[in-house]
Parts: C-alpha cells; structure tokens; sequence
C-alpha cells in the first residue's frame, strides 16, 4: 500500500466555539495521511497516485471556513478526499490547534479522524 503525507500543515483560522477564537483566529497544524493501492508497479505516472498539491489545495480551502469544532473539520476533509480521489482507499486528518485558549495550558489540543472507503 502506498502512502500519500501531507506533514506539519500550517494554517491560520477561526475555527473553535469561543466567541473570541471565531474573532482573533488560531494557529492550526495538520497532517494528513493517504493509503492508495497502486494498480501496477511501479508507479510511473502522476495517474497512478494522487497529487498532493490538489490534496494542499482542497484542505486550504477548508480551512478558510470558520467552523465551531475541528471534529467537523476533520470528517469534512476526510470525507472531501475520498470523494475527490478515487485511488484513496483510506485517508486519516489529524488538526491540532497550536495555542488552545486554556489558562495556564503549555501544549496543544486536537482531534484525529480515520476513514476507509467502504
């Protein structure tokens, strides 16, 4: 099984239920991992994989929605690359959201999402 990564994706957003996330935005990094069969080896041809730039451009334009939780935004995405690409047979979105809004919290949260094509 191949696999397509996207790594340490990072974006600036309005994703979270505070009124304040939805206004001052957030720092979010994403990772992104594709699972294709290829159909012949080796793989040769741009046809026989998936393009990780459209990949790029597909959660980029995602994540310029605002959206309360990153567990909508991550079923979104994963569900968008199976649609999208016919070769994934799986993909998992991990998001963490770099500078969570916790008082004296040192670290990130996030959320992760696994989906196969059925």
């Amino acid at each position: 099984m191949l696999q397509i990564h996207l790594k340490n994706v990072q974006f600036f957003a309005y994703h979270g239920i505070y009124s304040e996330e939805r206004k001052l935005g957030n720092f979010f990094e994403l990772n992104i991992d594709i699972w294709v069969q290829p159909v012949t080896l080796p793989v040769l041809h741009m046809k026989e994989s998936i393009d990780y730039v459209s990949v790029y451009e597909l959660v980029k334009k995602r994540m310029e929605i605002a959206t309360p939780l990153l567990e909508t935004v991550v079923t979104e995405i994963a569900q968008s690359i199976l649609a999208q690409f016919s070769l994934a047979n799986k993909v998992t979105v991990s998001i963490d959201k770099v500078r969570p809004p916790i008082v004296q919290f040192e670290g990130r949260v996030g959320v992760s999402f696994t989906l196969e094509r059925k």
